[in-house]
């Protein structure tokens, strides 16, 4: 994560704010940026071998 993307979040608190708050919003946000850089990779399986995979448990 880029120090700018985190210091827009932490704008983004009110003046005051549990600490926790603050991390589960940044670890979200860096999961989420993650998942879509792997979309970008073509690192995904479709619906339908999800399916697939699930029915074979």
């Amino acid at each position: 994560m880029k120090k700018d993307k985190a210091i827009e979040v932490l704008n983004e608190l009110p003046g005051e704010f549990d600490i926790e708050v603050l991390i589960e919003r940044l670890i979200f946000i860096e999961k989420v940026e993650a998942g879509l850089e792997q979309i970008k990779e073509g690192k995904i399986i479709l619906h339908e071998a999800v399916k697939d995979i699930s029915q074979k448990w």
